[in-house]
């Protein structure tokens, strides 16, 4: 290797000296200063590295931009250390603290990109564009006196254009159609709420359905104020969806898993090497300790989520069906340094009531195995037969019934419900991976906005949609896309087209809780929640108590 070649690893080499020798003294500062005298061994380090650094400023034979290399280092400093201690640079912080602290500023609309133009989907009630007489429909084609259409037009620079400082202004131009000129449009940003829970309806006369995203800061809140509604509609009996739920505060998650159980019931504890065992028990003042309840999960649902399921399953306080959840039980803390960046530092790992810490097996350092799991989970066969999940038996532990549970990899649920392949085909695969379908399902939303708009709820819209033909468009469409009409194909798929394609269509013109009323009416793994509500089964019994058709019952779901 010549010189030259030598000389492009030294920038790398430094960056690194340069991020561990700033990492361990601010981390330490930041977190022992004035608690703790620091370590010999702690100062011989942080004076090693930052002589390194003076000498590197001092003699470097070139011009090294530290702040640069620093960014680009610190990354891969943390992922020696864990799977998820992370790093965040200052200019992506404000977007992750907004996603979790149910709300941020900006202009209150809901968007989508479609030919490289902004095209508004929703617009939020009260908001500030809502005040201005925004629409949906409308395009957004020039922000602040420029023009913003072409490959500048992503979602992340559409987001940093749009949101700002509260009460600071932002001038649009915009493309309605039927208008001959742009409409100009100046908005005074605002604070727009980002609430968690997506739904919370009743799915029948006798139970409800809550479905929640994340667990951010008012996530607490809104479920009471969706238990409260449930509870004055009659409510016998509740299904918590936490499908495709990643997680987010613990915190949140404690509270709610408190409103089910009965005071004393531990409800996750946690510890680390420099944290101490901290237990979370019930407090007794819970509102629905005595309402029937199912946890829906699947291999999306991580870290806070899987906090929710392991303290239900741990004290039989209901059952949980779906598939195997992420298997995420480290404890992130966050600290912030001077220029705004931040790191999520793994402190400590939760454990279930029964001591199970969920976290599935990872190696230190670039674990490629970790990154690809829930692949490799797929293509053993998992999301389809509870048998190719293998169980680790060195990790057993005991529900407070006697029920045998399992860790060293996520929640395993009560009741398994395999991925739903009815009716997939080559042809279905490829719509829906060439995002055709959702391109379709824009465009006659976006040219069908006036007809669409006298259906307030999914199932008018449904039976209306139903008479159009909808199937027909769309292949007429993907094949002008460049996809083949394959008629036996399409036909063998049209459950999943009418699925997909309607569904998209219910979203873009009214909200999330309407497409989800759709897509529940032929959700399996809701419809089994439905089915052990109304046989009351959604407690558990000890091994014993059970009889042999509950057990013939859940060979038969297995299977």
């Amino acid at each position: 290797m010549d010189s030259n070649q030598k000389s492009r690893y030294i920038p790398i080499i430094i960056a690194v000296s340069i991020v561990a020798g700033i990492f361990i003294g601010t981390f330490y500062a930041n977190r022992f200063s004035g608690n703790r005298k620091e370590t010999g061994a702690i100062g011989n380090y942080s004076n090693k590295l930052n002589g390194l650094l003076r000498i590197i400023d001092d003699q470097y034979v070139d011009t090294v931009n530290m702040s640069d290399l620093i960014e680009d280092a610190m990354p891969q400093i943390l992922g020696e250390l864990d799977p998820h201690s992370s790093y965040i640079p200052a200019k992506d912080l404000q977007a992750v603290n907004d996603d979790l602290r149910g709300s941020f500023s900006g202009i209150g609309v809901q968007f989508t990109i479609q030919q490289d133009t902004i095209h508004i989907s929703d617009v939020i009630a009260g908001g500030p564009s809502e005040k201005v007489g925004i629409m949906p429909g409308d395009r957004i084609v020039e922000i602040d006196d420029s023009a913003f259409v072409g490959k500048i037009v992503t979602n992340n620079e559409s987001m940093k254009r749009l949101k700002g400082p509260k009460g600071s202004e932002v001038k649009l131009g915009v493309f309605r159609q039927g208008e001959k000129e742009l409409l100009h449009f100046t908005i005074i940003r605002g604070d727009i709420p980002n609430k968690s829970i997506k739904a919370a309806y009743m799915i029948n006369d006798k139970f409800g359905y809550i479905n929640i995203e994340k667990f951010s800061e008012t996530t607490y809140p809104e479920m009471l104020i969706s238990l409260a509604k449930l509870h004055q509609d009659n409510c016998q009996g509740i299904i918590i969806d936490l499908r495709g739920n990643t997680g987010g505060y613990m915190g949140p998650a404690i509270q709610m898993v408190n409103e089910f159980l009965p005071k004393g019931r531990l409800i996750v504890y946690t510890e680390g090497r420099k944290a101490p065992r901290e237990n979370y028990p019930s407090n007794g003042t819970g509102s629905s300790q005595q309402m029937p309840l199912i946890v829906l999960l699947d291999e999306g649902s991580a870290s806070a989520s899987e906090i929710f399921a392991g303290a239900i399953q741990d004290n039989d306080r209901g059952t949980i069906i779906g598939r195997r959840s992420f298997g995420k039980g480290l404890v992130q803390q966050p600290i912030e340094f001077n220029d705004g960046s931040a790191i999520r530092l793994t402190i400590a790992r939760y454990y279930t009531p029964s001591g199970r810490c969920i976290q599935k097996p990872y190696q230190k350092g670039k674990d490629e195995q970790y990154e690809l799991d829930l692949l490799t989970r797929y293509e053993h066969g998992e999301f389809f037969s509870q048998d190719s999940i293998k169980q680790d038996e060195s990790h057993i532990f005991y529900t407070s019934l006697g029920r045998p549970v399992y860790g060293g990899g996520g929640i395993m649920p009560d009741i398994f419900v395999p991925q739903d392949t009815t009716g997939m085909t080559s042809y279905f695969r490829m719509a829906v991976n060439r995002g055709l379908t959702i391109q379709f399902s824009f465009q006659y939303t976006d040219r069908n906005r006036q007809k669409l708009q006298k259906y307030t709820n999914a199932d008018d819209l449904l039976k209306y949609l139903k008479t159009q033909n909808i199937l027909e468009k769309f292949a007429q469409f993907a094949e002008s896309k460049g996809l083949k009409r394959r008629n036996i194909l399409m036909y063998q798929s049209k459950e999943l087209f009418d699925r997909n394609l309607y569904g998209n269509i219910i979203y873009n013109m009214l909200n999330m809780e309407e497409y989800l009323k759709y897509l529940n009416q032929s959700d399996k793994t809701v419809l089994k929640a439905l089915e052990i509500l109304e046989k009351e089964e959604s407690f558990p019994q000890a091994p014993e108590q059970q009889s042999a058709s509950a057990h013939e019952r859940t060979e038969e779901t297995i299977a």
